[in-house]
């Protein structure tokens, strides 16, 4: 009359049921637990407790369970109530890991402060944080099957969703104090800034963390793959979202980035919410002048790389930026 499928958190053993209780009615892990749940042993269980997803056949709710509160009782959670009042009317609960049904959040820590909370979950969440967030064609780029080379050691590929282009462009223009673009500048050492550009940095929305995992997990595979011997721990001082727009900051003048590579990735769509922008290389007199909203650049910041932001002529460019390895 009762059944739920198995569902665990991705890549631990927490999961929606006990194999066992102990003796004073609590959570034990049974000998079969963990076989279960990684799948090394397949079937129907009958099983003490299950929580956050089941089915309850219509006709049991009708006769035998409909006179009870099923959710309640003076010594346990609703969860458990709801184990324990079952069982007391002698109606067994089910579990099957005959098929993959899905995997539980891990919401212990999600934090409500900001517009999209869901940019935050990479720690808690990382597998769901890669389906919405990281472009379905990464993996392509990884394995150099989607890479472009636009300029001399310009490479140029696919790193994030539209949702999370769109997504950190709403959540910069929610949280709103974008600097003033002058030198003056007290959000970095010594507070003054070579280069200026109106921006907001990651820290500025308690994000750095958070983009230091992705720089870990996703540019730092493509970084080695593309620089062949070199090895980084993507280690930054400075990443930001940058705001281009005519009668504001329209361009960039020319300049080497403090860094040993720099990424710099589309927030947005050119000749949709557009017009103008792009990067131009003066070394090699090569330019980038249609980014794909999406994809990122990666260059060598020092020495080589000599460069700057061409005029956004209408609307406004967003391009999240990162010196790796100052």
């Amino acid at each position: 009359n009762v059944i739920a499928p198995l569902m665990t958190r991705h890549g631990r053993l927490w999961s929606n049921f006990w194999g066992t209780l102990s003796a004073d009615g609590y959570y034990a892990r049974s000998e079969d637990y963990v076989d279960i749940v990684q799948g090394r042993r397949v079937g129907v269980w009958n099983v003490p407790y299950i929580s956050n997803i089941y089915l309850i056949k219509g006709s049991a709710l009708r006769a035998e369970l409909q006179e009870m509160d099923l959710f309640h009782h003076s010594k346990l959670d609703p969860d458990m109530a709801f184990c324990a009042n079952i069982r007391q009317q002698d109606v067994f609960l089910f579990l099957t890991n005959r098929h993959a049904f899905g995997h539980l959040l891990s919401l212990d820590s999600y934090q409500t402060t900001h517009l999209h909370n869901d940019l935050w979950e990479v720690f808690s969440n990382p597998e769901d944080w890669k389906e919405k967030y990281i472009h379905e064609n990464y993996t392509k780029a990884l394995a150099g099957k989607m890479v472009e080379m636009p300029c001399p050691d310009v490479y140029w590929f696919p790193i994030f969703t539209e949702t999370a282009c769109d997504e950190l462009v709403e959540e910069m223009e929610h949280y709103g104090r974008w600097s003033l673009g002058d030198n003056k500048d007290n959000r970095i050492q010594g507070g003054y800034e070579n280069v200026p550009t109106i921006d907001i940095h990651m820290n500025q929305i308690n994000f750095e963390r958070e983009w230091h995992k992705f720089l870990v997990e996703y540019i730092a595979p493509m970084t080695e793959k593309l620089y062949p011997g070199y090895y980084t721990r993507a280690q930054f001082d400075l990443a930001f979202v940058v705001r281009y727009k005519p009668d504001e900051q329209p361009s960039l003048m020319p300049h080497h980035d403090a860094s040993t590579f720099t990424i710099n990735i589309a927030l947005n769509r050119v000749g949709v919410d557009y017009e103008g922008g792009g990067c131009r290389f003066l070394r090699y007199n090569c330019s980038v002048r249609a980014p794909r909203k999406g994809w990122t650049l990666m260059h060598p910041g020092r020495l080589t790389h000599y460069h700057e932001g061409l005029p956004t002529t209408k609307g406004t460019r967003y391009i999240a930026v990162s010196f790796v390895d100052p």
